[in-house]
């Protein structure tokens, strides 16, 4: 066990530098950023010497090193437009997209079990079939117009559901706040949270039933009906226990996808988030905001791979983590 954390941190750090190199280099093709600092008024002498304060005439590799020096002491720039540091700026984003996330992951994990279950038990049944159709569908739809059809069936034409914002939220510390204390803030979270669910809804059913169908006929599953067990233990117990583990495998990679996948979502429901706030610093060529932001996704990606790969060792015990 210790080997295999050792071996997945120092696999961290390499990720995070590749990441932070890439993020890095593409910072020159977002634009100007003294063009939102400093405005039209200011000469271009002036605009130089702000470029030397800020050390933007320094070669590359220059300005890598103090970056990369910097980040390791938990420094990642300061925000042209926010004037904080560009961590905390995000940080205080981070709540609103995690809590959509959860809201997210939560609907895909109530439907998609008993769904792909049910669609694998029974493939021949016209509710199986309709499941598929409709997971096929969902597939093909992009998330921002499956946004904007919720918000006018929910909030136009029926007015049941908020359309935009995060509502009324609980201040729990001075950077977290979240909606899941409050009615109001849960309603404005609802029409998001589909949103987002519905870009991995319909890959888990068929995930699950494709895996599902594939267990049904291998031969301990033959065997245990030979035994005469009841069908519900052999579905329950037996088939969807291993059904679960490429799930797991597959489910924990792209959970951690949805953190990044909430910018659209954000942008239509202009839910306050990560992604939203990243839509704007590029605009504003807020660079050390974009850096900064590509950085903690890097580092949820990261973290949530981690944690799957030592949640199926524990749940396959013939996985040998020191060797994974």
């Amino acid at each position: 066990m210790l080997a295999f954390f050792i071996r997945r941190i120092m696999q961290a750090l390499i990720v995070m530098l590749v990441i932070s190199f890439i993020a890095f280099a593409i910072k020159d093709n977002l634009g100007d950023p003294l063009r939102e600092m400093s405005g039209q008024s200011v000469s271009e002498a002036e605009r130089e010497l702000l470029r030397d304060q800020l050390g933007l005439n320094d070669p590359f590799l220059v300005q890598y090193a103090r970056f990369l020096g910097n980040a390791v002491q938990g420094d990642l720039g300061t925000s042209y437009f926010f004037q904080e540091p560009a961590l905390q700026v995000i940080l205080k984003k981070l709540p609103a997209t995690l809590e959509l996330v959860i809201g997210a992951t939560f609907i895909i994990v109530t439907l998609s079990v008993p769904l792909g279950v049910y669609s694998a038990i029974h493939p021949q049944k016209i509710a199986s079939k309709i499941i598929m159709g409709v997971s096929t569908v969902g597939i093909s739809v992009p998330v921002f117009l499956t946004g904007i059809g919720l918000i006018y069936l929910f909030s136009v034409t029926l007015g049941w559901m908020p359309s935009y914002g995060r509502g009324e939220t609980y201040q729990i510390t001075e950077n977290w706040d979240t909606v899941f204390l409050t009615r109001d803030g849960l309603e404005h979270l609802v029409l998001p949270a589909i949103t987002l669910s519905s870009i991995m809804l319909p890959l888990f059913i068929r995930l699950i039933r494709s895996e599902m169908m594939e267990v049904l006929q291998s031969d301990y599953v033959k065997f245990a009906w030979a035994k005469g067990i009841a069908p519900q233990r052999i579905y329950f117990t037996h088939a969807l226990k291993n059904t679960l583990l490429p799930v797991i495998t597959v489910g924990g990679v792209q959970i951690g996808t949805m953190v990044a996948y909430t910018i659209l979502t954000e942008t239509v429901f202009q839910w306050p988030g990560m992604g939203f706030l990243f839509l704007e610093a590029v605009n504003r060529s807020d660079i050390p905001l974009v850096v900064a932001y590509l950085m903690v996704v890097g580092a949820i990606f990261v973290i949530t791979n981690t944690i799957v790969d030592l949640i199926y060792g524990l749940v396959n015990p013939t996985v040998n983590l020191a060797r994974a």
